[in-house]
């Protein structure tokens, strides 16, 4: 690597600290930053470039070459975010005078639909759960499991290492924390706290000589949902395959349904039943809105059904006129 490159490569990095620090990035979002910048310093230096002397048809030039590489425009999003985040640090910390990528506009993300399982199928998935599993611990922990995602759309990643702390005491409320280290409350149904209460009453009074005994007293103590794992509790894939199970005992094509589908169907539900916009984007985690707002299409069907049933033109029970 060149000095120059040396260079770039120091830049990134202090970079990507401060968005750890002071930004409190995710550590899935500062590994992203990082291999994006790291594709777009090879690309400079192809063209005899760097960080510092990019101008913003360089930077578009690049876009082009994402373009031609068949990247969707998702991951071409993404990486000028993080060039963008990277040339505006560069002109806080006096590197550079100007942002070359602040005006640069995006090719967008194309909007798509979050795939939704009905009520009827979430409720076939909750009666089908008790039974999926070879003894009562597996059969209790999948049931708490399940309940708890879809009474509050956490991410798999966050109920997998629910701490045991945060549920002792039949709880109403849980604790999570997501995405930065970020905190938010979530209200539990009583139908998760039941399967929580007799998940963590199995847990405590497990023997120390048994399969889940040993797992509780070794390095899984302090997870509500212990594994022999790395981390001490569930794996994400394992999570993932239980969805499968309980899917296919269901009668509903494995396909369809994964962990982010049960929150899909929980912010679905919710928007059905009346809730605000911003109240799901407080329970799901959502940092801004507008990640929210893929949702609004059950806003839209809402509103059709109440014109077509409500609106006296559409029901022809205006006050004084004749139906034709």
């Amino acid at each position: 690597m060149t000095e120059a490159g040396r260079g770039d490569a120091r830049r990134v990095s202090a970079f990507l600290d401060a968005q750890a620090a002071e930004a409190g990035s995710a550590r899935n979002t500062l590994l992203a930053y990082g291999r994006d910048l790291s594709d777009f310093m090879d690309w400079l230096t192809d063209r005899g470039e760097g960080l510092l002397s990019v101008s913003r048809d360089g930077i578009e030039d690049y876009l082009t070459h994402c373009d031609d590489q068949g990247l969707s425009r998702a991951t071409r999003a993404r990486r000028l975010s993080a060039i963008r985040q990277f040339t505006r640090f560069s002109l806080d910390e006096g590197w550079r005078e100007d942002d070359p990528a602040g005006r640069i506009a995006g090719p967008g993300r194309a909007k798509r639909l979050p795939k939704v399982l009905s009520r009827d199928e979430v409720s076939a998935m909750l009666e089908a759960t008790p039974k999926i599993g070879r003894t009562e611990t597996e059969r209790l922990r999948n049931l708490a499991l399940v309940e708890l995602i879809y009474a509050t759309g956490m991410r798999v990643s966050e109920l997998v290492s629910l701490p045991i702390s945060a549920c002792r005491g039949d709880p109403a409320l849980l604790l999570i924390r997501g995405k930065g280290g970020k905190e938010r409350m979530v209200p539990l149904s009583n139908p998760a706290r039941r399967a929580l209460s007799a998940w963590l009453n199995h847990r405590d009074r497990a023997e120390a000589t048994s399969a889940l005994g040993r797992l509780v007293n070794g390095k899984g103590a302090r997870w509500l949902f212990p594994a022999a794992s790395a981390e001490g509790h569930m794996p994400r894939q394992a999570f993932n395959n239980l969805i499968s199970q309980v899917a296919i005992a269901a009668g509903i094509d494995p396909g369809r349904v994964s962990p982010h589908v049960l929150r899909h169907a929980f912010a679905t539900h919710l928007l059905e039943g009346g809730a605000d916009l911003r109240a799901i984007q407080t329970l799901l985690g959502h940092a801004d809105l507008g990640t929210t707002e893929i949702y609004t299409h059950v806003l839209d069907a809402r509103m059709r059904d109440l014109v077509l049933n409500h609106h006296p033109l559409a029901t022809g029970k205006v006050p004084g006129r004749r139906s034709s």
